[in-house]
């Protein structure tokens, strides 16, 4: 078995909406869409010293020799799918990228690097390459140019915030103010995680950086009162950890969680990350029709300034 640490640029680049292209087109095409695009992919790859990890899905993981070449092969992926469509089908990709130490293993790679770049790639927005500061700080001069700050973030493992970065891959940005490049003040970028919707009959409740917590049960002293005899007096709490929501049930009969219409997931004397959107049923299954439903939304728009 072969083990060593190497230090590597790791990308995700995943297919933005590719549920929604699957019901659109049926999965025929859209298998042909995905092959067409992991061509472009392989075709991509040597150019930039580039090898591909794996695919998961509809995404792919790479690695390159240096940040540059990783930002480099990013941006190309982002001109290939725009100027020639796989299959003739218009599509959009959302990139994290992440420089660092890696463990390599068997072809594979492990790491908080692949960590980052993993959960860089779950924020960014259709067609946006995002990195983190150490990431920016290992770019060339030339490449520094086309990158801007857009958020701060406290990365999972570290306890002080890092700027998160977009890279302007486009040739023309005319869509973009003029003040993001010009040298700011990087403290004047606010410190934003998103945020997390709780709506629990006429009552909403946002979770963000400046309330991190929430408690659903039966007492009056929770943020959402649930009227349910069988739900306990404090049943679950809602709370921000790092970048991600979780749901911590500390109930006698547990909590139920529906997420994008998945098959629910039971939640006893654990936690639970939320994503996306979905409902959240304390003491009673979906199956039983709970007349008593808290729905959740996961907003990480917030986190960009575009």
């Amino acid at each position: 078995m072969s083990r060593e640490q190497q230090q590597l640029a790791v990308l995700f680049a995943d297919i933005t909406g590719s549920t929604r292209l699957f019901n659109t087109v049926g999965d025929t095409i859209a298998r042909k869409i995905e092959r067409e695009w992991l061509k472009q992919v392989r075709g991509i790859l040597p150019t930039h010293q580039g090898r591909l990890v794996k695919t998961i899905g509809d995404e792919v993981m790479c690695v390159f020799p240096s940040a540059d070449q990783g930002v480099l092969a990013a941006s190309a992926m982002q001109a290939a799918v725009t100027a020639e469509p796989p299959a003739g089908y218009e599509i959009t990709l959302h990139m994290g990228l992440h420089y660092g130490e890696v463990i390599a293993e068997n072809g594979d790679v492990f790491g908080d690097t692949v960590n980052v770049a993993a959960y860089l790639t779950a924020v960014a927005s259709p067609e946006q390459i995002v990195v983190a500061e150490a990431t920016f700080a290992r770019l060339s001069d030339p490449l520094k140019i086309v990158v801007r700050p857009i958020f701060r973030t406290i990365l999972k493992g570290q306890t002080t915030d890092t700027i998160v970065y977009q890279v302007l891959w486009k040739t023309d940005h005319a869509d973009l103010t003029d003040s993001f490049f010009a040298e700011r003040s990087q403290q004047l970028l606010p410190a934003d995680t998103g945020g997390l919707l709780l709506t629990y009959r006429d009552k909403s409740l946002h979770l963000n950086h400046l309330k991190t917590r929430a408690m659903l049960g039966r007492h009056s002293s929770c943020d959402l009162v649930i009227r349910d005899g069988t739900a306990s007096r404090h049943h679950a709490r809602v709370e921000l950890q790092a970048m991600n929501f979780y749901l911590i049930d500390q109930s006698i009969n547990g909590t139920y969680v529906e997420v994008d219409g998945r098959p629910e997931v039971e939640v006893l004397r654990r936690e639970l990350q939320l994503e996306g959107s979905g409902r959240i049923a304390l003491a009673r299954s979906f199956r039983q029709n709970p007349a008593e439903v808290v729905e959740f939304s996961r907003d990480r728009r917030s986190m960009f300034r575009t």
